[in-house]
C-alpha cells in the first residue's frame, strides 16, 4: 500500500492535511521515475497553495515539491540525469505532489545524490540552494554589485538566508544581514562571525544598517518577506539600488510611494523558484545550476540544519514547527 498525503479544501494545513492509503503506483512510462520517498522537507511555499486553495477539489490533491528516495524503476525509453539509475538515491525538484510514500516524477526533474550525502540534507539539496544561485545572479546584474554596492537580506537566519550568506562569502560579496530578533543575531554572529548582523526588534534598526554599509550605497535588497520590511528596504536602498521579493512571509501588501520609485530609479523584481526557473532558464542553465546546487549542498553541509522529523501520523505537528516563529532549520517529514 501507499500512504499519500491528500487535501480536498483551503484552509489551515494542520486542519485539512490528512493521509489517505491507496494501490502502490503503477509501473512508469516513458520519462517517467518511480520513488520510493526517504524523506521530504515541509517548506512553507508548500503549504501557501493549501491556505488559499479555491472551493472544494475534485480529486484529492497532493502537496510537496520536493523530496528525496530511492529510485525504483525507470520508465522505458527513458533518458535520466547522470547518476540516475535504479536502486540509486535521488532528490526531485520541482516535483508537485512529493509527500507520499511513493511517487511517480518528471524524469527531467530527477537528480543523483552525490555518494556520502545524509537524507537529511538530501531532501533540501535544490529547493533552497537553487533559490541562492537564483538570489545570487539576481543581484550580481546590478552593475554595483561586486564593486562598491552592499547586498543586505532579511531573514537571514532562514535556511536560504544562512546559504546566500555561505555564497556570498564564499564569492567574496559585501553583505549585510538582516533577522528579526536579537537572539537570531547572536546565533547568526556564530555561524558567520564576519557579516555584520541587525535584529529589527531594535527600534532604530535602519540606522544600524546604515552604520554597518559605512557610506557604502545599499544597491541590492533580498527579501522573502514582504509587507513593511519591503518598504523600509525600499528606504536603505541608494538610487539606482534593487529590491527582489521572493516570499510571502508577511500578510499585508507592499506599499511603495511611486515618488520614491521614480526619483530613485528603483527596481522591484519578484522571483519564484517553483514557476520562474524551470521556465526561466535554459536546460544547459538548469543543469548548471543544479551542479551548483549540489556544490553548495557538499560545501556548506552544516547549514543544512533540521529543525526536526516527523512521521505521517504527526504530521499536523510537522506542517505547524514549518511555520513556527525562530525555527532553525527544515521541517522532515520520513514517511515509512
Amino acid at each position: 500500500m501507499n500512504r499519500r498525503v491528500v487535501y480536498t479544501r483551503g484552509g489551515s494545513p494542520a486542519d485539512v492535511l490528512t493521509v489517505i492509503e491507496e494501490p502502490e503506483p503503477a509501473a512508469p512510462g516513458r520519462g517517467q521515475v518511480l520513488i520510493r520517498t526517504t524523506a521530504f522537507p515541509v517548506h512553507p511555499g508548500d503549504l501557501h497553495p493549501i491556505e488559499t486553495y479555491p472551493g472544494e477539489a475534485v480529486e484529492p490533491v497532493t502537496p510537496g515539491i520536493e523530496a528525496t528516495g530511492v529510485v525504483e524503476a525507470i520508465g522505458p525509453g527513458t533518458r535520466v540525469a547522470p547518476g540516475v539509475e535504479v536502486g540509486g538515491r535521488v532528490t526531485v525538484f520541482p516535483q508537485p505532489g512529493s509527500w507520499s510514500q511513493w511517487f511517480v516524477a518528471d524524469a527531467e526533474a530527477v537528480v543523483a545524490v552525490p555518494e556520502g550525502l545524509p537524507d537529511e540534507v538530501a531532501a533540501q539539496m535544490l529547493a533552497n540552494p537553487l533559490t541562492a544561485v537564483m538570489l545570487r545572479r539576481e543581484a550580481q546584474e546590478h552593475v554595483a554589485f561586486g564593486y562598491d554596492g552592499l547586498l543586505v537580506q532579511t531573514a537571514a537566519g532562514s535556511s536560504v538566508g544562512r546559504l546566500v550568506t555561505g555564497v556570498a562569502q564564499f564569492h567574496n560579496f559585501a553583505l549585510i544581514n538582516i533577522v528579526r530578533s536579537e537572539r537570531g543575531a547572536a546565533e547568526l554572529r556564530k555561524r558567520f562571525p564576519d557579516v555584520p548582523v541587525v535584529a529589527t526588534e531594535h527600534p532604530g534598526w535602519a540606522d544600524e544598517v546604515r552604520k554597518a554599509a559605512g557610506g557604502r550605497p545599499v544597491s541590492v535588497a533580498l527579501d522573502p518577506i514582504g509587507g513593511k520590511m519591503a518598504g523600509s528596504l525600499v528606504d536603505l536602498l541608494a538610487p539606482g539600488g534593487k529590491l527582489v521579493s521572493y516570499g510571502m512571509i508577511a500578510e499585508e501588501p507592499i506599499s511603495v510611494p511611486a515618488s520614491t520609485l521614480v526619483s530613485k530609479s528603483l527596481t522591484l523584481q519578484g522571483k519564484n523558484i517553483i514557476s520562474g526557473w524551470p521556465s526561466e532558464a535554459s536546460p544547459e542553465k538548469r543543469a548548471s545550476d543544479i551542479a551548483t546546487a549540489k556544490q553548495i549542498a557538499l560545501a556548506l553541509t552544516d547549514q543544512f540544519d533540521v529543525a526536526a522529523t516527523y512521521g505521517l501520523g504527526e504530521l499536523a505537528d510537522a506542517v505547524a514547527h514549518a511555520v513556527q516563529p525562530g525555527k532553525v532549520g527544515t521541517v522532515l517529514v520520513r514517511p515509512w
